[in-house]
């Protein structure tokens, strides 16, 4: 055992000398894998509370308890919860494009690392990637989303569902689009296959996701697990536009 030790660190060390990891926002070398330099380190910013409880709208000051903002309490959305591990932004951006188009499924990995504290029940979680239409998988590869989700499942011991939802239809890109019509084009888009609805019926769902704009996707995708039974569905995702930017 020791010498298999021994000779795996020896293949580290080789490894990295000709390929050195590398910050996931600029490209600068680092000491660590899925690590940042600091100054891409020092940009991004972590999400958390206060913030409202539903959306995660970060809030400026502590109200003192559980509070929501005012567009959830004036127009209250089909999922229950929305958690982020930053705020998007140049870095966060960079990021999720690396995942999404730049062929680097390792960055789900990174993403994974940071996404981790917002998730709850342990080995109980089920985690459920907002899916792709199958002609954007076969062009990309992969879907961003379930690389996060899987990721998210080692790291927290939590179960992965990537085929909880289907997309039905192909959708448009939703960048540009008002609040009505991205809802307008996601409407009816997800539905939960049979063979996934007893694994959902009266359980919480974890939806992952890359970035959280306007919440027409969420919403969709709330809708068709909870009427297949889910109880609860939170999403998760990597960043989340907080004052007015867009992806």
């Amino acid at each position: 055992m020791e010498t298999q030790e021994l000779a795996r660190a020896a293949l580290r060390t080789i490894v990295d000398f000709a390929l050195p990891p590398r910050c996931p926002g600029c490209g600068a070398i680092v000491q660590e894998e899925h690590s940042f330099c600091l100054p891409c380190w020092s940009q991004l910013v972590f999400l958390g509370e206060p913030c409202c409880v539903t959306c995660g709208l970060p809030f400026a000051h502590d109200g003192g308890g559980p509070a929501a903002c005012g567009a959830c309490l004036a127009d209250p959305p089909r999922f229950d919860r929305v958690r982020a591990a930053v705020a998007y932004g140049e870095i966060p951006r960079k990021v999720a494009l690396k995942l999404k188009y730049g062929g680097r499924p390792g960055v789900a990995e990174t993403m994974a690392r940071l996404m981790a504290r917002h998730v709850e029940g342990g080995a109980d979680a089920l985690l459920a990637p907002v899916p792709l239409h199958r002609w954007r998988i076969w062009k990309r590869g992969y879907n961003q989303a379930g690389l996060i989700a899987s990721a998210l499942a080692r790291r927290c011991g939590g179960t992965a569902l990537p085929d909880a939802l289907e997309r039905r239809r192909a959708t448009p890109y939703l960048r540009g689009m008002g609040p009505r019509e991205r809802a307008q084009a996601v409407r009816g888009a997800f539905r939960v296959p049979e063979r996934r609805r007893a694994a959902i019926a009266g359980r919480t769902l974890v939806l992952v996701d890359d970035v959280f704009t306007s919440g027409a996707t969420a919403n969709a995708c709330a809708l068709a697990l909870k009427r297949a039974g889910a109880a609860e569905v939170r999403l998760l995702c990597w960043a989340r536009v907080v004052r007015g930017s867009d992806n």
